[in-house]
This record gives C-alpha cells, structure tokens and sequence, in this order.
C-alpha cells in the first residue's frame, strides 16, 4: 500500500513537471503576429522640395507656376509623394521697390530694379492622376538655384567605401530629378544675362529654381497594414556603410551658429536592410557642431563642420551611432565644397580675377591723362564707376578729374568686394536635404588656416 502511494506521487510530480514549462512559456508575452496599420498622413511641418520645370517671366501677381517635386515624400516606409509629382502655384506678391534702391540701381544704368516675390504652390497632381489640395508654407530663403555637394572620395585599401558608392547613386537620383525641370542652354543664358545688362530689362524666375514648402495641413493618404516581418528589425544598429536620407531641422550659420551647438535633423527617407526595416522615416537625429568659423576680412570664407552621434527612434529609444556627412544640398552661389570628413566651406569663383582684372583695366584708361587716350579716359572712368550714367557724363562733360575719380571708386570698388572685404558664410537653412552615412569616422579637425589666407 506504502509502496503504491509512493509510486502515485511520483508520478503526479513528473507529470507536473512536464506541464510546467508548458505553462511558464505560454505565461510569457509573445511577440504579436499581427500586421498593424499605419495611417498615412503627411504631418503639417514636412517640408516639400518644390523645383520650377520652366523659366517664369515676372510680369503680374498671380502669374502661374509650375513645379515638381524633388525629394520624395515618405510615411513610416510607405511611398506617398514620389518624385515628380507635379504641384501648381503662382506668384503670390510682388513688393514694391524702394527709393533709395531705385536710385542706386539708376546710377549704375539700371532702371528695372528687380522685384522681391513670394510664391505660393496650392496643389499636387500625383503621377496616377490624382488631384490634391495643398496648404503650405514657403520657407523664408528658399527660391534659389541648389546643387548636391558630396564629400571627397572616400577609398580604402584603393577601393571606395560603401558609403561613397551609395552616395553615387543619391546623385544619380538627384540628377535624374533635375531632368524633369527645363535646363536652359548655354545661348539663353548668354542671351539673357546680355538681356540684363541693359537699362530696361524684365525679371525672370529662373527654370531649376527651388522652393521649400511646410505642409501647414495634414495630407491624407488613407491607410496601410505593416506585417510584423518588417517591424521587429527596427531599433537594430544601422549597418556599416548605411546612407540615411534627411532633412536638417537647426539652422545652421557659420557666422552665428556656435561651435558644440545641439544640431537635429530628421530622416526623410525609411532606412531598409536587405527587405528589413531599419530606421522608418521621421526618425530623429541628434549631434553637434564640432566647429564653426565665421567669415572675416581679407574674403577670408566661412566653414562649418557637424556630427550626428544619436538616433532617436519612435518609441523614444535612444541609440549611439556613428555618422560622417557625406552630401547637402547648396546654394550654387555660395560655391560651397564638402571635405571627405563632413565639413563644408565656401570658396571663391575664379571670375573674380577676370571682373578685378576689367575693371582695374578701365580704371587705368580713365585715369590717364588726354595726351595717352584722349576722350576715352573720362568715357572710360565714368564706365568703371557708374556703367552707362557715368559713360553719359564722361561722354558729355570730357572732365579727366571726373574720370580719374571714377576709375579710383570702381576699380577700388571691384578690389574691395572681390579681395578685402568680408568673405561669405555657409548658412544652411531649416529643411537643407542631406546624405548621412554611417560607420566608422575618424574625427579630424578642420584644416588651420594658412597665414590668415584660407578660401
């Protein structure tokens, strides 16, 4: 009977042993199965990268436009506003010039000041064909011509690091994008800077120009189911060689941005590894300026250098990185270079030397006296200093001493603004697009200057 009872409860304990496991397994959250679905709407605050597909002549507010979309538009990892999306707008306001401008400009031959506009873009046509209404926002500074700058080429052992080779095909889509927008060819621009340079001349907006708009009210594109295949590798650490897409949030100034400043920029593009969502777009990334130089005298040109070092992921888990900017977007008048560590700084055209070269030309025949140039010296004084009005007069009055002090004014003039006066700082303003590359960087500092004389 003992032996019989004994037996029973050993095997009640087995038996309860094995159901166990059982049970503390089935007690412990599982990771759900379950697809979510994921609204699509564009959040007011994203910017659009609006480009015009053909030169606009300013004639009248209201004056229609049309433009198309540059940097495609992402929700979570859903395509929502693809590249060439075509938006519509016009020309909002046209502000009146000042007095004093007018007066300036006329000196110098010019009775057509040009105008300050605003524009405003109220609709996208979809490459399906639909139509969408659009509140935005233009962003103070937006409307110039903007080029992609990329970092130096970045090789080891001979070969190009991933990040590079990725940064190729970023400007292959760039480029690919400006050719849905007219390119003039080099006669119309000859012609139309010659078209400039007279005392009366119309106002154009330039084909290519770009346009910042902030979405000011949400754009609705229903709604989309996520597998939880593509979720659970979110978090994980971006891969070497990764290239993000993003948009700068901070401003930055080279003359008044200081150095360890906090910088945020926010991805604008999903991050995707081999089919698995990485990084979804919105997500957040912190760093800092390592250093920024603002311009000085002599032309001496300003440099500005960041670091991202922190991914903030949408539940609020914060990850370190390691990141090297590899593009941003510029304006092509600042002649802005990208080093292969991430800093940027302006440089200078060298047509610089052919306009100082010109204009100290002319100052030379307008100072010289009647026996060396004859009429040609006040002609050529009043040119240097005042264009057309001061060829008038120079003309008409055949004063050398009106002459020799024109020549002094435009060629000391052209000396000053193209050699001593203050150089030009690199301003990248909310919602620049850049490339940022992750792996390994090596932190490098900015380059000194050479006797003060740095480019």
């Amino acid at each position: 009977m003992m032996f019989r009872r004994i037996l029973s409860i050993l095997l009640s304990v087995w038996a309860l042993a094995g159901r166990l496991p059982a049970q503390i397994a089935s007690s412990q959250p599982q990771p759900s199965s379950e697809p979510r679905t994921i609204a699509m709407t564009v959040p007011d605050g994203t910017p659009l990268q609006i480009a015009l597909d053909k030169e606009v002549r300013v004639r009248k507010a209201g004056e229609p436009l049309t433009g198309r979309v540059m940097q495609p538009v992402y929700v979570f990892d859903h395509l929502v506003i693809p590249v060439g999306t075509v938006a519509t707008g016009r020309i909002s306001t046209i502000e009146p010039v000042s007095g004093r401008l007018r007066t300036l400009d006329a000196l110098n031959a010019d009775f057509t000041p040009v105008h300050k506009l605003s524009v405003a873009f109220d609709e996208l046509i979809l490459p399906d064909g639909r139509h969408i209404d659009l509140h935005a926002t233009i962003v103070p500074g937006s409307g110039q011509v903007i080029r992609l700058l990329s970092a130096d080429e970045h090789k080891k052992n001979g070969v190009r690091d991933a990040a590079a080779q990725k940064m190729d095909q970023a400007r292959a889509q760039w480029n690919n994008a400006m050719k849905q927008v007219e390119s003039p060819g080099r006669m119309h621009v000859v012609t139309r800077y010659a078209v400039a340079q007279l005392p009366v001349h119309p106002q154009y907006i330039d084909a290519g120009t770009l346009y910042t708009a902030e979405v000011s009210q949400p754009l609705d594109f229903g709604s989309e189911s996520v597998s939880s295949d593509t979720l659970f590798a979110i978090g994980t650490q971006p891969p070497p060689g990764s290239l993000v897409h993003a948009v700068l949030l901070t401003p930055l100034n080279s003359a008044t941005t200081p150095k360890s400043a906090d910088v945020e920029a926010q991805l604008s593009q999903p991050l995707l590894d081999q089919g698995h969502l990485i990084l979804p777009a919105g997500t957040r990334l912190r760093g800092t300026v390592l250093q920024a130089r603002p311009a000085r005298r002599l032309h001496r040109n300003g440099q500005l250098r960041i670091t991202f070092r922190e991914v903030v992921l949408p539940n609020g888990a914060i990850q370190t990185v390691d990141t090297r900017l590899q593009g941003i977007q510029s304006d092509s008048a600042d002649n802005a270079q990208l080093d292969s560590e991430g800093g940027t700084k302006s440089t200078d055209s060298k047509t610089r030397y052919l306009s100082t070269g010109a204009s100290v030309g002319l100052a030379l025949i307008g100072s010289g006296g009647r026996n060396d140039v004859g009429d040609a010296g006040p002609a050529a004084g009043g040119a240097t200093g005042f264009k057309l009005i001061g060829l008038v007069v120079g003309l008409t009055f055949r004063s050398h001493t009106y002459g020799i002090l024109m020549s002094a004014y435009g060629g000391g003039r052209s000396i000053y603004n193209n050699f001593l006066g203050m150089g030009r700082n690199i301003v990248f303003p909310k919602d620049t697009a850049m490339e940022i590359g992750f792996g390994n960087r090596t932190s490098m500092p900015m380059p000194a200057e050479s006797n003060g004389a740095s480019r």
